[in-house]
């Protein structure tokens, strides 16, 4: 019986052993496939900021023409002469070998599965965040810095006569606003070799883009095309600008990411 229960022991510790082996093992590969990811990502990062920087100087010659600019047209299919923020954005990334969506449509490269910031959602967390201090009123998510709507209003919670559901109504509301808290923080921070979009209400649609270079949650630092020194969307160059954050209406990020 000794015997048996030695050889038992043995055989137990050393299957212990082996899985404990073998899950060190797996969580090394894990850890190391991440890194490997993350430093992936970081080299496509540098390597588009290298090409659209290479690209500041650049400048019209006429009026949305020129060796470069057609080159940046052409590659999305389009002869000179159309607006070519768009097609330099989509330009840079196929330099890369970043898969885009090869467009002179400023609104094609904000599609929902590639925007990770939005100005709306950032103005709805300021604001949501304080919806469930006592006393406070409720605003309507959608009014507050909505693309939907551009009046921001007030209205009181729900009255009843009955106090019990006035006070069931008021937790559900904060259980909600709550819920809206949470979904707003999952917006990403944007980084270099993402790309933002300005809204332009004339058009009532995104009608300019770029690169973000750095930012800082208040500006950022871009380079973009078919601009200038004002910033604005019909311009002659690639420049480097500055502007606030406040004024970026959404991001959109095609380097991939682990």
């Amino acid at each position: 019986m000794n015997t048996k229960h030695k050889y038992a022991n043995r055989l137990m510790a050393s299957l212990i052993k082996l899985s404990v082996c073998l899950f060190l093992f797996l969580l090394s590969f894990s850890l190391g496939s991440t890194g490997q990811e993350n430093a992936k990502s970081q080299n496509l990062r540098k390597q588009v900021r290298e090409i659209y920087t290479s690209q500041i100087g650049i400048r019209e010659k006429g009026s949305n023409s020129g060796p470069e600019v057609e080159q940046y047209l052409h590659y999305v299919n389009l002869p000179k002469g159309n607006p070519w923020c768009a097609a330099f954005v989509c330009w840079v990334f196929g330099q890369a070998n970043i898969d885009n969506p090869r467009t002179g449509w400023s609104p094609d490269l904000f599609k929902d599965s590639k925007v990770i910031w939005d100005r709306a959602e950032s103005r709805k967390l300021k604001v949501e965040s304080r919806a469930d201090e006592p006393g406070t009123k409720s605003q309507d998510p959608i009014a507050i810095g909505s693309r939907h709507s551009r009046i921001a209003y007030i209205y009181p919670l729900s009255q009843t006569t009955d106090n019990r559901q006035q006070t069931t109504d008021r937790r559900q509301q904060t259980t909600d606003n709550r819920q809206l808290v949470t979904d707003n923080r999952q917006q990403t921070t944007p980084k270099t070799g993402d790309i933002f979009g300005l809204f332009f209400p004339d058009k009532n649609r995104i009608a300019h883009t770029g690169f973000i270079d750095q930012w800082d949650g208040t500006w950022l630092i871009t380079v973009e095309g078919n601009t200038n020194d004002s910033g604005g969307r019909e311009g002659d160059g690639v420049y480097r600008k500055r502007r606030p954050v406040k004024s970026i209406y959404q991001v959109a990020r095609y380097i991939p990411q682990p």
